[in-house]
């Protein structure tokens, strides 16, 4: 099969374990489909760090963004699976609409950060549910 006719995984990573699960399974899902993931981690202008309970730290810096995605890659073996690593800047909705646009699959995390705790989906995970061109699995904790 072409590099180009792989079946193509999008998967959004921030650092948070529902976004390392994500990982998880788009590693997974291409190697059942003998595809190829592209892993996608948006920073923002200026930097900006929330400590969110739990520990998790969110760096909005590029720096950040690329040690997130180190992290992640770091935990989930990907052995046999082409991974590519794409840090891009804007914001996570956008960032994500724009890399799935030639996707089969994209896979986020919803980390559930707003204001109303009983929502079922983040405002990112929620964007990219009405609006992406190919089928979004949102991976919950």
């Amino acid at each position: 099969m072409e590099h180009e006719s792989s079946f193509l995984v999008v998967v959004g990573v921030d650092g948070s374990p529902e976004s390392v699960t994500a990982l998880r399974w788009a590693v997974d899902e291409a190697r059942v489909r003998h595809g190829r993931v592209r892993l996608i981690t948006s920073w923002s202008y200026p930097p900006r760090t929330i400590d969110i309970d739990g520990g998790f730290i969110d760096d909005r810096s590029e720096r950040g963004a690329e040690r997130m995605q180190a992290s992640a890659l770091a935990a989930v073996p990907s052995e046999g699976v082409d991974v590519t690593g794409h840090v891009v800047q804007g914001p996570p909705a956008s960032v994500l609409l724009d890399a799935a646009a030639p996707a089969d699959l994209l896979i986020v995390g919803s980390r559930g950060l707003g204001g109303f705790s009983g929502l079922l989906l983040g405002s990112v995970s929620s964007q990219l549910v009405h609006h992406a061109s190919c089928p979004v699995l949102v991976i919950r904790s």
